[in-house]
């Protein structure tokens, strides 16, 4: 009895439960290959594969995603702000078109008639692509809800103001001045908010686009480090400098972390191009076109008024001195001509400038002959034929301008295009240098490990 005192009883009926190994040895089996050279060269091998793999497959979808934001700056970014901007400019010149066409008494100019047909339809046409994005993300709806009940409303109003105008009946001047009215109160402001909008998902979409691969190149930097530690200790341990399978690993992920980066820093600098270059100065030239659209409106329906357009021709003078300034060298023209990148840009602001000055001085002209009682003069000086009216000199400042702005939307187009083909093969270049990186290191390591077996 004593010798088995210390044996435990196992009740009738119950099977003995071997003791669980305690903790310290599972961990010892599972731990037992590291402690071999084979093992451990095994785990560094599946490190290093791994690490390869996430590197790899996250800067593949970085790049397709990048590429994707790219195309959207121009397929659908940049679509939409140069939509928007037409928008904003053909309503602008429907206003000042009415106007002219209407100090004609009744007998309009084709013409203008035709310009202000086009301004609608372009208007229209406008709206339409604006109302597409908007339908995807609901940004600008009630400017575009806005807009789309109101335009026919306008539209309306000067129709009926011109009927009243080709009967000579002065009920016609009330009707355009509403008309006008609305234009300045509720379609022109819809239509700014739209082309602040259609800006601001521009440069929120540039933005992303240009934006770093820091994830996916600080991977490829922790691979690259894993893979000179390695090299580093199969040399202390074999005494062999080198080995071909890794050594072309490291070029793989040298050549896909420089890759990266290259690529990722022509795509900024195109999309920063495009930007300085295209967009924003073509922000600035349409924002000094579209004051002159209002100016000259401005200078139309004071004549259109008859002595009762002081309002008018103070919002003339405001205008006027936002575009040029106080003396015609300033304001937003003066803005577009610091802001101006190239000779053709330059050149077409400076003839802008130099319109403006001409047409300050011929305004005063035309108030002169309208305050001194020569209306039909001043009505001639305003829409009649001549170089020296005011509208053939706001009509060459204007074209200056629209040609500086399909200058430098072009510019735009083309910068947005080269940041797209900077990316182009990127991509297959990444899977290909990926599995190099993972063959290589592959071989390298199998071989180090076969001789130890």
């Amino acid at each position: 009895m004593g010798s088995h005192g210390s044996a435990v009883a196992v009740p009738r009926g119950q099977l003995a439960v071997a003791p669980q190994p305690r903790p310290p040895a599972v961990l010892r089996r599972i731990t037992a290959p590291m402690r071999q050279t084979p093992g451990r060269l095994t785990a560094m091998l599946a490190a290093v594969v791994v690490l390869g793999l996430i590197a790899g497959v996250v800067a593949l979808v970085g790049v397709r995603q990048r590429a994707d934001l790219v195309r959207g700056v121009t397929a659908r970014s940049g679509e939409l702000a140069v939509a928007a901007q037409s928008l904003y400019r053909a309503l602008s010149d429907a206003d000042a078109t009415a106007a002219s066409a209407f100090l004609s008494n009744g007998l309009e100019p084709p013409a203008l008639r035709d310009r202000y047909q086009r301004d609608l339809a372009d208007a229209a046409a406008a709206l339409t692509i604006v109302s597409a994005a908007a339908a995807d993300d609901g940004r600008g709806a009630t400017a575009i809800a806005r807009i789309t009940t109101r335009l026919p409303v306008y539209s309306g109003l000067v129709e009926t103001a011109r009927t009243y105008n080709r009967q000579g009946l002065p009920l016609g001047v009330a009707y355009l001045q509403e008309a006008s009215g609305l234009m300045r109160t509720e379609l022109l402001p819809a239509a700014q908010e739209l082309y602040a909008v259609a800006s601001g998902e521009l440069d929120d979409a540039r933005d992303r686009a240009a934006g770093f691969p820091w994830v996916a190149v600080l991977l490829g930097v922790f691979t690259l480090a894993g893979l000179v530690l390695v090299q580093i200790h199969l040399t202390r341990r074999t005494n062999r400098l080198l080995n071909v399978g890794l050594l072309v690993a490291t070029g793989a992920t040298v050549l896909l972390v420089g890759w990266l980066t290259v690529s990722a820093v022509v795509v900024a600098g195109s999309l920063g191009a495009s930007r300085d270059d295209g967009s924003a100065q073509v922000n600035l030239l349409a924002e000094a076109r579209i004051a002159g659209l209002q100016a000259r409106a401005d200078e139309a329906l004071t004549l259109v008024a008859r002595g009762n357009g002081a309002a008018f021709e103070e919002n003339y003078g405001v205008v006027m001195e936002r575009l040029a300034g106080t003396d015609g060298s300033g304001g937003l023209l003066a803005q577009a001509r610091a802001a101006a990148s190239d000779e053709t840009t330059r050149q077409a602001v400076d003839t802008a400038i130099a319109r403006s000055k001409e047409w300050a001085a011929a305004h005063r002209n035309v108030r002169i002959l309208d305050d001194s009682g020569e209306y039909a003069k001043a009505v001639a000086a305003t829409v009649g034929t001549g170089d020296q009216t005011t509208a053939a000199i706001f009509n060459q400042l204007d074209e200056a301008l629209a040609k500086a702005i399909t200058h430098n939307g072009g510019r735009f187009e083309r910068e947005a295009e080269s940041a797209g083909r900077a990316l182009t093969g990127t991509d297959i270049g990444i899977v290909g240098l990926t599995l190099l990186l993972v063959i290589g290191a592959a071989v390298g390591m199998q071989r180090r490990i076969v001789e130890y077996r």
